[in-house]
C-alpha cells in the first residue's frame, strides 16, 4: 500500500512537470508546490480485497434518519429476600430513606406542637411509635419487591424513583443534623 502511494506520487509529480523538468533544479520542490495547488483527494479501500471499491460520499445537505435502537428490556428484580436486602439491592436505601422522611417530618411536627426535642420524644413513649411505624413501612416497602415489581417501572412525572432516593438521603442527613444540633444546644431546636 505504501509502495503504491509512493509510486502514485512520482507519477503525479512527473505529470505536473516536477521530475525530469529542466525548469527546476530541485524537482521535489516543484512537485510539492504543484501538490499544494491541487485539491486533496483521499481514497479508502479494504486491505482484505485486492479490488478497489469506491463508496459514495454523503453530502451534509442530505441527513440520514437512523432508527434509534430499541429500549433495553426492563430489569427483572429477583424476588429473593437476600437479594432485595443485599448491600446493592433495591431495598435498604429505599426503606431507610422512607423511614427517615417520615421520622424527620414527625419529629419536627411533635417538636413544633409540644416543644420536646427528639430524645425526650423517644423517652416519653415515642420509641414504640418509632418501632411500630418502622415495621409497617418496612413491610409495605418489601411486599412489592418480593412480588417482583421493579421500582424503576413506576415512573410518572416528578414522582420518580430517583427523586425518592434523593429525598430520602436528604431526610437522613436532616434527621442526623436535627439530633446533633439538639444535643449541642441542649434542648429543642424550635421552641414555641
Amino acid at each position: 500500500m505504501a509502495a503504491a502511494s509512493a509510486l502514485h506520487s512520482i507519477v503525479a509529480c512527473s505529470a505536473t512537470g516536477g521530475v525530469g523538468s529542466r525548469r527546476s533544479l530541485y524537482p521535489s520542490a516543484t512537485c510539492l508546490a504543484s501538490r499544494r495547488a491541487r485539491s486533496l483527494m483521499v481514497r479508502c479501500s479494504a486491505e482484505s480485497d485486492n479490488q478497489e471499491q469506491s463508496a459514495p460520499v454523503d453530502t451534509p445537505s442530505t441527513p440520514k434518519n437512523n432508527p434509534s435502537p430499541p429500549p433495553p428490556p426492563p430489569k427483572k428484580v429477583s424476588p429473593n429476600f437476600t437479594d432485595i436486602l443485599a448491600f446493592s439491592g433495591p431495598g435498604p436505601e429505599r426503606i431507610n430513606g422512607r423511614l427517615a422522611m417520615v421520622g424527620f417530618v414527625s419529629a419536627l411536627g411533635v417538636e413544633l406542637a409540644r416543644g420536646n426535642d427528639v430524645a425526650s420524644q423517644l423517652a416519653s413513649g415515642g420509641l414504640w411509635w418509632f418501632v411500630g411505624s418502622s415495621a409497617v413501612l418496612t413491610l409495605a416497602s418489601l411486599i412489592p419487591l418480593l412480588k417482583g415489581v421493579d421500582v424503576e417501572s413506576k415512573k410518572n412525572g416528578i414522582m420518580n424513583p430517583e427523586a425518592e432516593i434523593w429525598n430520602g438521603r436528604f431526610a437522613m442527613l436532616g434527621l442526623v443534623a436535627l439530633v446533633f444540633t439538639e444535643y449541642l444546644k441542649g434542648g429543642a431546636l424550635v421552641q414555641m
